[in-house]
């Protein structure tokens, strides 16, 4: 998918809107505003003051504002400006997942938002939630459910996207399997699946929830182009495009277990050991939990309900990296 960030000329200008956007300086924000733009939309961007002179957000048309998410009046008088807004999009996330940025990010600021949005009478709101939630147990999916609820009993236009993984989080094994390291695997490696989805995909089909009727007022779960894949799947591809032999590690999952077990307890003396405590447990979830849909009534993951969208390929993701065309840029996604 092209980077250029240029206004389609093919676009209808009756469906060009002004745009509140939130979370812009994430992978995934920015790749949404530049879809946005792409679209034609009016954006502004709400960011940090520290971001506001960030270079990606730096587009024709493009408005950049600063201010605090954390409190309703910034957003509000900050952020609309008593200006007049179409729509709000929210690519925000907490950075860790641990239950006090969770609670702050995923749930409160987004409720400052949602509540600035409706008080300047904009009418539509797309929020990016993640796929995981559909089995929550950890801080952070209760705080996205949170407001996920709210979001849908707001009597606002909304839609919900909820993503499988992204490249940049399967990502982190590249300069292992460079080196001649072994790929490591939970289990055998094939206790979970995904489809996943580029930054670029993601962003077409989060830009696109603005002006498609059919994804209004919907929970949208959406993969990248199939079949699902696992982790072993994964690496065993990595090692074709690197020309190197499979060689695959076991991790057991017990081990991941024991780490929250003992550090569970020394949190109980340290309070900072609990916030890594649900960091385990965020990394035993991912370990153990499939990103596709999950079929309550028959208590499995179907990766045939999980909708596809996109052209770009894990793989082709991998032969970037190797041929050293992009960078690794997961931030707190990284794992290995």
């Amino acid at each position: 998918m092209s980077e250029t960030a240029a206004p389609d000329s093919r676009v209808d200008t009756a469906t060009r809107l002004r745009v509140l956007l939130v979370g812009a300086t994430g992978t995934i924000g920015r790749a949404t505003l530049r879809a946005l733009v792409r679209h034609g939309h009016q954006v502004t961007c709400f960011v940090r003051l520290a971001s506001a002179r960030d270079a990606s957000l730096q587009l024709p048309g493009v408005t950049v504002r600063s201010g605090d998410v954390g409190e309703a009046a910034s957003v509000l008088y900050q952020g609309f400006a008593e200006e007049p807004f179409d729509a709000v999009v929210s690519c925000m996330a907490s950075r860790t997942g641990a239950p006090d940025d969770a609670e702050a990010i995923d749930h409160r600021a987004h409720s400052n938002v949602l509540a600035a949005a409706k008080a300047a009478g904009v009418t539509r709101f797309v929020l990016l939630s993640a796929i995981c939630v559909q089995k929550p147990t950890l801080a952070f999916q209760h705080a996205k459910l949170a407001f996920e609820r709210e979001l849908r009993e707001s009597g606002l236009t909304w839609s919900i996207v909820r993503p499988t993984a992204f490249f940049k989080s399967l990502s982190g094994q590249v300069k292992r399997v460079q080196q001649g390291r072994p790929f490591l695997v939970f289990g055998d490696g094939t206790l979970t699946a995904c489809k996943p989805i580029s930054d670029g995909d993601l962003a077409e089909f989060i830009a696109g929830c603005l002006t498609d009727p059919a994804r209004a007022n919907r929970v949208l779960p959406i993969g990248g182009p199939g079949p699902a894949q696992t982790p072993r799947e994964q690496g065993e591809a990595l090692f074709a495009l690197a020309g190197k032999p499979p060689r695959f590690k076991q991790v057991p999952v017990a081990l991941l277990d024991t780490i929250i077990a003992v550090l569970g307890a020394l949190g109980v003396v340290v309070p900072s050991l609990r916030a890594k405590a649900e960091l385990a447990k965020i990394g035993r979830y991912y370990a153990t939990e499939s990103m596709l849909v999950w079929d309550a009534e028959r208590g499995r993951y179907d990766a045939d309900a999980t909708p596809e969208f996109g052209s770009e390929r894990l793989v082709d993701h991998y032969a970037k990296l190797l041929r050293g065309d992009v960078a690794d840029d997961r931030g707190e996604h990284a794992v290995f």
